[in-house]
């Protein structure tokens, strides 16, 4: 194992800390790693200062939004996934430079993986969304051999410029119903239901057959999973991606496989 850090934190809105110390406290314990995971709340204008101040002590981490992209612009060297999505979610620090990788791109793979199987190669995924976390979206798709997104977002020169990072793989789109139609997946990457019990689109819109994929998470999952899968549709909310991309990130920082059963059960 690599030397231990001095400190370990996930830095972001608050909302979205509800889950992630358990799950990787757990791991920590389970690897006897003496060390703490805590959640830290970040404004914006705070940022640069926080992470000049976590380089004096060689901390380690993770970042949720808002912070995604804005962590990206801070490092001083990004791997290849961060640097495809423009999008940091985990970091750390060598020789006193930060450090940033993306491993929610695995995180959406295995859950998109459990969906639709094989049928994910080729298939049309709607993206609703446009920043970080759909840049990870994104990433995962253009892997999966001749699949594409229609991305939609409010604000369509946000949605043009995640598209142009990309090419071909995203077309972006004038509507949510031009977004959905002939859907295999549809994903959720807004903030929507991250506070409450909101849709980003009704149920009764998704295409038959379509898989639902919420990146938003919440105890007992949000209320567009729950209604979705009542309606037939296969559904999973963020609770597998955090999972699985937090233990990705956990192999970054120790070196070590995470006990990814601890981690589930310390969720529930």
């Amino acid at each position: 194992m690599r030397k231990l850090p001095g400190r370990l934190v996930l830095l972001g809105h608050p909302v979205a800390h509800s889950l992630s110390p358990r799950f990787q406290n757990a791991a920590l314990r389970a690897a006897d790693i003496p060390l703490v995971y805590e959640a830290i709340d970040v404004p914006p204008q705070s940022l640069r200062r926080t992470l000049a101040e976590l380089a004096e002590i060689d901390a380690i981490g993770n970042v949720t939004i808002p912070h995604k992209e804005d962590v990206a612009a801070c490092c001083h060297r990004l791997l290849p996934l961060a640097q495809r999505c423009g999008a940091v979610n985990t970091f750390w620090h060598e020789d006193g430079q930060l450090v940033g990788d993306n491993t929610d791109v695995g995180g959406v793979d295995a859950i998109a993986t459990l969906l639709l199987g094989e049928a994910r190669h080729g298939a049309t995924v709607t993206l609703l969304g446009a920043g970080g976390s759909a840049a990870a979206v994104v990433a995962a798709v253009e892997r999966w051999g001749d699949a594409r997104v229609r991305l939609y977002n409010r604000n369509v020169d946000r949605a043009r410029l995640l598209a142009a990072r990309f090419g071909p793989v995203v077309d972006v789109v004038d509507s949510v119903e031009e977004a959905l139609e002939g859907a295999a997946l549809v994903v959720n990457a807004t903030p929507v239901g991250l506070k409450d019990d909101a849709f980003p689109v009704p149920v009764g819109a998704l295409p038959g057959g379509a898989a639902v994929f919420d990146l938003v998470y919440r105890a007992n999952e949000t209320a567009w999973v729950r209604a979705a899968r009542e309606a037939g549709h296969r559904a999973a909310d963020g609770e597998g991606m955090l999972v699985e991309q937090g233990a990705l990130s956990f192999e970054r920082w120790f070196g070590v496989v995470p006990d990814r059963g601890a981690m589930w059960r310390a969720l529930h």
